[in-house]
């Protein structure tokens, strides 16, 4: 008995050498190997993804006038230049282009077909750009562009109002196809990256297949939401999954979803009165204006962080913000006591008629800097107004200082305020002030930035204090990383997924 289980064991062991002598690595060469085989798929989805849009507004790019479908026009129409985190412009449609003169822009385009396979040409852009010079989005920062015309299939001619060096980080405007935004197509055509469909009596976005585009996301499914408030409980509740929030209103701490901050272009200042019967004609008396405010108090406290402190007078994410910083962002109110020194005032006549009109952030930011002023030795007099009547204070100069904001064109240009007529230029005098002289010879290139710089912080025409941000708001039961920017709010909305 002992001897058949020592010779079934003898056995066993024979035949595992056998084995292994056929399966082993004798030569390298003669070695397989095989690769596990993944049993992940690419889960696709057309029904979880939902967009607040505003059924009474047009769907055409250049009649919209709701934030609403202007951001979704972004996943339908492609534009020459896309604008990054930091606002510096990247090519799109555009492959190339290049400045001939101070005023004329050439950008040449590559080949690319819209969403029903026509090819795209430099006639579409011309039709798309006239048509953005009159829209509700696009009109004001177009104004710098004269015209444009195609010089060949591919290749569209700008030509600027004013020597503008960076007038291409205007070209954000949409591209559609030829005659398409009219009656005789039911919908727009764009050569992005969704188009618009009917879907049982319904409209929806549905992804096209170019360029490598493959997302998760297939359908984009649309709920009217009008009202701001509304869109912000829609997406707080899930009613949407995404939503880009200006938060004009302040509404940043109603938000209970996802969110990103993503900075914006619009610049939060002090304006300032020229006039000689106002204590602000003294430059000393508006450097100490600037040097009394806390910027830094004013982002955190008045904006909840959704600002940025500027510390120049470019939004401080701009690539000319970190060589042509002029400003801090703490007050420096012994600084501000010395300017008034100079200045030759004397402490009762260091009278202020602030203004501001009734907005939630505005004007606990004029509160603040109400009181900060008041710590540099001035005596301020605030006054709130609601718009209309803030802006008829502005018109008739019914100030000393004044809270304002406005949206800064993409090319970071500043002749709303260093400009005769320009729409912030109030209580400025342009026709002889030194920085705006300075500014214009900036741009056409006789001068160079510093120099521009110099006269700005020698005069001071107004006082930069905040660039306001933006917010993206997103369902928590979406994934990806959210890279969103301000104008490119979809940027990679191939990666998300439910």
């Amino acid at each position: 008995m002992k001897l058949k289980q020592a010779l079934a064991i003898m056995l066993c062991v024979l035949l595992s050498f056998s084995f292994a002598s056929c399966t082993g690595t004798k030569n390298s060469d003669e070695t397989t190997t095989t690769a596990p085989v993944s049993t992940t798929e690419f889960k696709t989805d057309d029904k979880s993804f939902i967009l607040s849009y505003t059924q009474s507004d047009s769907l055409d790019p250049f009649k919209a006038e709701t934030l609403n479908n202007q951001i979704l026009a972004t996943l339908v129409f492609d534009s020459l230049f896309i604008l990054d985190e930091n606002f510096s412009a990247q090519y799109s449609i555009a492959v190339s282009h290049n400045y001939s003169s101070s005023t004329t822009l050439s950008v040449k385009i590559k080949q690319k077909t819209f969403s029903n396979g026509d090819n795209l040409t430099a006639d579409d852009v011309v039709y798309s750009f006239n048509l953005a010079k009159n829209s509700p989005a696009y009109s004001n920062s177009l104004k710098a562009i004269s015209y444009a015309y195609a010089d060949s299939k591919d290749t569209v001619v700008f030509s600027l109002s004013y020597p503008n060096p960076y007038a291409h980080n205007l070209l954000t405007f949409p591209i559609a196809l030829y005659g398409s935004c009219s009656s005789e197509y039911e919908f727009p055509i764009g050569s992005g990256r969704y188009k618009f469909e009917k879907q049982n009596s319904k409209i929806v976005l549905k992804a096209c297949n170019n360029d490598g585009f493959k997302p998760h996301i297939t359908t984009v499914n649309l709920l009217n939401v009008v009202s701001d408030e509304s869109i912000d409980n829609a997406i707080n509740i899930g009613n949407i999954n995404f939503a880009f929030r200006d938060l004009s209103n302040g509404a940043a701490t109603k938000m209970t979803c996802q969110t990103k901050a993503v900075q914006m272009n619009n610049l939060v200042y002090i304006g300032l009165n020229y006039n000689s019967q106002s204590i602000t004609c003294n430059k000393f008396i508006r450097r100490a204006i600037s040097l009394a405010v806390d910027r830094g108090v004013i982002a955190k406290s008045a904006y909840q962080n959704y600002a940025s402190v500027a510390t120049s007078v470019y939004n401080p994410v701009f690539e000319l913000a970190p060589n042509t910083k002029i400003f801090e962002e703490s007050a420096n109110t012994l600084a501000a006591k010395q300017s008034i020194a100079q200045s030759g005032y004397a402490p009762e006549q260091l009278k202020l008629r602030l203004v501001v009109n009734k907005n939630t952030n505005r004007t606990a930011a004029a509160k603040l800097i109400k009181s900060q002023l008041e710590a540099a030795g001035f005596s301020v007099d605030y006054k709130e107004y609601s718009y209309k009547d803030y802006k008829q204070a502005l018109k008739e100069h019914a100030f000393d200082i004044y809270i304002g904001e406005t949206k800064l064109s993409n090319d970071m240009n500043f002749n709303t305020f260093l400009k005769k007529g320009g729409s912030t230029s109030y209580g400025i005098d342009n026709e002889n002030s030194v920085c705006a002289e300075s500014y214009k010879k900036y741009l056409s290139g006789e001068l160079q930035l510093g120099d521009f710089i110099l006269a700005f912080n020698d005069e001071t025409p107004f006082i930069p204090v905040v660039y306001r941000k933006g917010m993206i708001c997103y369902s928590k039961a979406m994934y990806g990383d959210m890279q969103g920017t301000y104008l490119n709010c979809f940027s990679n909305i191939q990666d998300w997924y439910f």
